[in-house]
């Protein structure tokens, strides 16, 4: 690896230089460690090698499974909680953090309709919805939010936000009026009836994929097999999106299935959009803003990286893959440590400096142990870090 530092006079010596600045900014490895325990593991393992560099961490979410935490602790929000549903409509505690100064609340979906609050294989997504997640905004409106931010990553639902709008005062109606209450009738959509009530908030959708609501890249064909939705559910599914897509776009007149997210959390970028008049943003652009990444970055010798899983997902908007082009951007050296690499990742410019808790141990022993061995596979890479190759 060659790292860049300020001092030629070291490069000339061939002497090994000293102390570096390493900023840590992971993911989650996700199903084993949060991303602060992922900082932890690899800072403990680091100085038990380099114990004169200087880390600093900086947990990082791209919208999923912590991104409320992140992005809390980010803008000193106060935690708060509200009586609601899960995806499975059993009732639940969720939180949610208020920034009283900017009357912004964050919300994170994975805290209300997350795939990894529910038994697995219990639940089919065709009775999971995003309703209880609707009840949570409407209680950061009654708080008085005027602005929200909303991480929608890691949700069970398919449901293209249907259970959001009914919980924010949406109907919908099959042909002879009746109302539909489960997104799986929805190709009996006949018409939309939009909420009488007149709050309003700026929402912002922080998504971590770019993938349109319907179609070979769409959520239910890309995501669905993750959820529980089986080969044979697949066409049903989609009808049920195609439908409340073309009603809803009648209804109002605008189109949104084909804006990058909208297939995010099984169409619930959708959701937002058309039911809550949100906009999308990359959750990577939100953590990076609020955390003033490059500037971090430009003050470091290296960078830190990784998530549990490098694969061909990392490098289509997930935040490792963003760091890591950032970094190549700044002309940062850049580390991404990962739980596993997918076949010929590593082969790519790219990912080239990567490194994975099953190069020392097998899957199944750093599952059960995903702390030790990555502060394992930290310290070996720190022990292996060549120094004494210096750019200007």
């Amino acid at each position: 690896m060659r790292l860049k530092r300020k001092t030629r006079a070291r490069e000339a010596s061939g002497i090994v230089p000293g102390p570096l600045r390493v900023l840590i900014v992971p993911d989650k490895f996700k199903g084993t460690l949060a991303a602060a325990d992922v900082c932890g593991a690899i800072a403990k393992g680091w100085k038990s090698v380099r114990a004169g560099d200087w880390l600093e961490g900086l947990p990082m979410s791209d919208g999923g499974d912590g991104f409320g935490g992140v992005l809390g602790r980010l803008l000193k929000a106060q935690l708060r909680s509200v009586r609601t549903l899960d995806a499975a409509h059993e009732p639940i505690r969720a939180h949610w953090w208020w920034v009283a100064s900017q009357e912004l609340a964050i919300i994170e979906a994975a805290r209300v309709i997350g795939l990894a609050m529910l038994p697995p294989k219990k639940f089919h997504p065709f009775h999971l919805d995003t309703f209880g997640l609707g009840r949570v905004l409407r209680a950061a409106a009654n708080a008085g939010a005027g602005k929200c931010v909303i991480g929608i990553g890691g949700s069970a639902t398919n449901d293209g936000g249907f259970g959001l709008a009914r919980a924010l005062g949406w109907k919908f109606r099959d042909q002879s009026g009746r109302p539909l209450e489960q997104w799986s009738r929805l190709r009996e959509l006949a018409s939309v009836e939009p909420s009488s009530e007149r709050w309003r908030m700026d929402i912002t959708v922080a998504v971590d994929v770019g993938n349109p609501l319907l179609g070979p890249r769409g959520c239910t064909r890309v995501y669905g097999p993750q959820k529980g939705i089986k080969p044979e559910d697949v066409l049903h599914a989609e009808k049920c999106l195609r439908r409340l897509k073309t009603v809803v776009e009648q209804t109002l007149n605008l189109e949104w299935a084909r804006t990058p997210g909208a297939g995010a959390a099984g169409g619930l970028g959708f959701g937002l959009m058309a039911f809550a008049g949100a906009k999308p943003q990359s959750g990577f652009e939100v953590f990076s803003s609020a955390a003033r990444l490059e500037e971090r970055m430009r003050q470091c010798d290296l960078v830190i990286t990784g998530e549990g899983a490098v694969d061909r997902q990392t490098g289509m908007g997930k935040g490792v893959g963003q760091v890591v082009r950032l970094s190549q951007r700044l002309k940062i050296p850049c580390i991404t440590l990962a739980g596993a690499v997918a076949a010929g990742i590593r082969t790519g410019r790219r990912f080239s400096q990567t490194f994975a808790l099953t190069d020392i141990t097998s899957l199944d022993e750093a599952k059960t142990r995903p702390d030790y061995h990555l502060a394992r596979l930290s310290a070996l890479t720190a022990g292996s870090l060549d120094t004494t190759a210096v750019a200007s």
